[in-house]
């Protein structure tokens, strides 16, 4: 693998650069844990993978445009503090409750993370996964969760 792009899927086969990653300047585990995230947010807005693709070296992320990203009030900026994890609740009428978030020493860790269905809180217990995000503007991946009891996965 050489360089991971995310392309905006404009409608009528058209299909516009986002943004590139090569592997010089991230890791493959960086790669693989991106392609794992259901929602990317770079610049404000907010983008959701409908297509993960390969090309020869290349990676291809295909997302879709969903609008201003509007920052909930406990958001932090993890920039040069590390790979962390945040876990929040998965409602908007709860405005997206963090409800905990781990340091992880590298990407493999937040790919154990990323492919959970159920994953285990710290201080909190179980929950289930009901989407999972790489938020560029504030450097950390999200896992949105719901109480395991709840019926309706979004």
């Amino acid at each position: 693998m050489k360089k991971l792009t995310y392309f905006i899927d404009e409608g009528n086969g058209h299909f516009e650069p986002l943004y590139e990653y090569t592997s010089a300047t991230v890791g493959i585990d960086e790669f693989y844990a991106r392609q794992l995230c259901t929602y990317f947010v770079i610049k404000g807005n907010q983008y959701e993978l409908v297509s993960n693709e390969m090309s020869g070296e290349d990676e291809i992320l295909v997302v879709v445009d969903r609008g201003r990203n509007y920052s909930g009030m406990d958001e932090k900026n993890y920039r040069g503090l590390g790979i962390h994890v945040e876990f929040r609740k998965h409602q908007e009428r709860d405005n997206y409750k963090l409800l905990s978030t781990v340091g992880c020493k590298t990407h493999l860790d937040v790919i154990r993370y990323l492919l959970k269905d159920v994953t285990d809180i710290p201080e909190i217990g179980q929950m289930a996964v009901t989407s999972t995000e790489i938020d560029e503007d504030r450097g950390v991946y999200v896992l949105y969760v719901q109480d395991l009891q709840e019926n309706d996965m979004e």
